[in-house]
């Protein structure tokens, strides 16, 4: 055992680095920025909040002051707290070569990419967001207004803000994104223990099984593609550019060409970081505003008519498709059969008949309303828990490849879509929100990354080739995991990227600091589905 004394030194040890070459990297803020934060940070919270007061007295909620809106407020803010927290770690990765190599200043490059970031939230589709949402427990999902909803929530989102401060504060680049998975994990097992079974997930296991091979696969891209462009800049341009190749003199910025090049990059992998990594927080804001004001956010009241009419034609449809395919009596209880099966993935022959029950059973509900928008508030989560289960179970069928003529599977894949439609939207606000959280989150805790990224991983300084090439890699890596709606690391990649492009220089590799980034890496998602776990038990202790 280590006393404290030995342990605080220990700890000491493992910030990276400890004395930074790089003078912009010493300088400090001054009052004036200090007030500019918390002036924005001001208005960040207020626009949210305002928006939000927005949205529920449009849908016809009442907004009674009480502990439903203490609970609401709370989760809001932990969860744009965990954004906050993922701007220290992912988004300073995003300006890390730039802010070192003197492209821009730390305020312009951090405004640039904070910029990015909110065109990037802005413009994504919202698969990324929804992705991570399918791996958390179908029943937690159906009780999310619940004690265990909320418990679910508080759990996964507290463990991430925890391990994330706290590599952060060692100056170590982990992944938010393998936090939250952890913690996702976590919450499905401690679940799955306290309900009397067993399940490493409590979601998707295909969906989980797709996320872990991007997160395992996009940090060896980066290394290997930043370490291979590296090579091909320096056979094509070393003997004619020798100022690319070159290390970040004092506060000089490169030649204008270098600068426009790691400008571009710097915006792209903000960009992509904004498109993929800000969609994780607003899957989880979408979670909190569904438990806890569904009248507002349940349903996509704002859909029009015909959708909902489409709809209901192709559930009557697939009601039929799945009666002929697979007759038999409809089970007593339909909804548990299929969170049975979400459960064991196993096809029973009571299968096709409850889905069959459940589609008919959304079809004449949605046919006495006419359209969401019409939907009473009593019946709001109790329709998107149905429109839920029933794209889940389709999901799930599609991915065991279950064997329907092509008729029937088209008119399901058609059906799920839809009813994903009547659930799946994003409120402009939220991503707003989160995007302006990621870059607050950059503005005071982009030093310590920027330093290891900078300084920390290779023997030598990074030039100004290493920071374009991990840059360039990093942005194309990432921007086409959101194409295929895969949650990657930006911390992952850019760090590998750096350390590929170090390779390929033949500077080397500071182990030390190589080996407590692969350490930490190795250990976030034990460490985030032991937090989660612990945390989801108490919660549900105390709720």
């Amino acid at each position: 055992m280590l006393d404290r004394y030995h342990l605080v030194e220990a700890l000491r040890a493992a910030r990276l680095p400890q004395s930074p070459i790089s003078p912009v990297l010493r300088q400090k803020a001054g009052p004036k920025g200090r007030w500019a934060f918390f002036l924005l940070l001001a208005a960040g919270l207020l626009y949210a909040f305002a928006s939000l007061y927005a949205d529920i007295l449009g849908s016809g909620a009442q907004l009674r002051f009480g502990l439903p809106l203490l609970v609401l407020g709370t989760a809001l803010l932990i969860a744009l707290g965990f954004e906050f927290i993922n701007g220290f770690h992912d988004t300073a990765n995003a300006v890390a070569t730039v802010i070192y190599t003197n492209a821009l200043p730390p305020n312009a490059a951090v405004l640039l990419s904070g910029l990015c970031n909110f065109l990037g939230v802005l413009l994504s589709s919202g698969t990324v967001a929804f992705a991570i949402v399918a791996l958390l427990p179908v029943d937690l999902m159906l009780q999310i207004s619940s004690g265990a909803g909320l418990a679910m929530i508080f759990a996964l989102l507290i463990a991430a803000i925890l391990w994330n401060l706290g590599t952060w504060w060692l100056g170590l680049p982990v992944s938010s994104s393998h936090t939250l998975i952890g913690s996702i994990v976590g919450v499905g097992l401690a679940h799955g223990l306290m309900d009397g079974y067993v399940d490493a997930s409590g979601g998707d296991w295909q969906q989980l099984l797709k996320v872990g091979y991007a997160l395992l696969l996009s940090p060896l891209v980066g290394f290997v593609g930043a370490a291979l462009l590296l090579l091909a800049l320096s056979l094509g341009l070393r003997n004619r550019n020798q100022a690319l190749f070159r290390e970040p003199q004092g506060r000089t910025p490169p030649p204008w060409w270098i600068r426009g090049l790691l400008i571009l990059t710097c915006s792209g992998v903000s960009f992509a970081h904004g498109s993929n990594d800000g969609q994780k927080g607003i899957g989880l804001i979408m979670l909190i505003l569904i438990g806890t004001v569904p009248l507002s956010f349940a349903l996509d009241r704002a859909q029009p008519q015909a959708q909902t009419q489409q709809f209901i034609v192709l559930a009557q449809a697939g009601e039929q498709a799945l009666r002929r395919v697979a007759a038999g009596p409809t089970p007593a209880e339909p909804r548990q059969v299929l969170i049975d099966y979400q459960r064991s993935e196993q096809v029973g022959p009571e299968l096709l008949p409850a889905l069959a029950a459940l589609l008919a059973s959304l079809s004449s509900e949605l046919q006495r309303y006419g359209s969401l928008a019409a939907v009473p508030q009593e019946a709001v989560l109790a329709l998107h828990n149905d429109l839920y289960l029933s794209a889940q179970t389709i999901r799930l069928l599609d991915h065991q490849q279950q064997r329907f003529d092509v008729e029937t599977w088209s008119r399901l894949q058609a059906l799920r879509v839809e009813g994903e439609a009547a659930i799946r939207f994003i409120p402009l606000w939220v991503k707003v929100t989160v995007a302006f959280a990621l870059g607050l989150g950059t503005l005071v805790g982009w030093r310590r990354i920027v330093a290891t990224v900078g300084e920390g991983i290779g023997k030598t300084r990074m030039t100004y080739a290493q920071g374009a090439a991990a840059q360039l890699v990093a942005m194309l890596t990432i921007g086409a995991a959101d194409g295929y709606g895969l949650p990657v690391s930006t911390t992952h990649v850019l760090s590998s990227g750096v350390a590929g492009t170090m390779v390929a220089n033949g500077s080397g590799l500071q182990w030390t600091t190589i080996r407590n980034l692969l350490l930490a890496w190795v250990l976030t998602l034990p460490a985030a589905i032991g937090l989660a776990a612990g945390l989801y038990w108490l919660f549900i202790w105390l709720l």
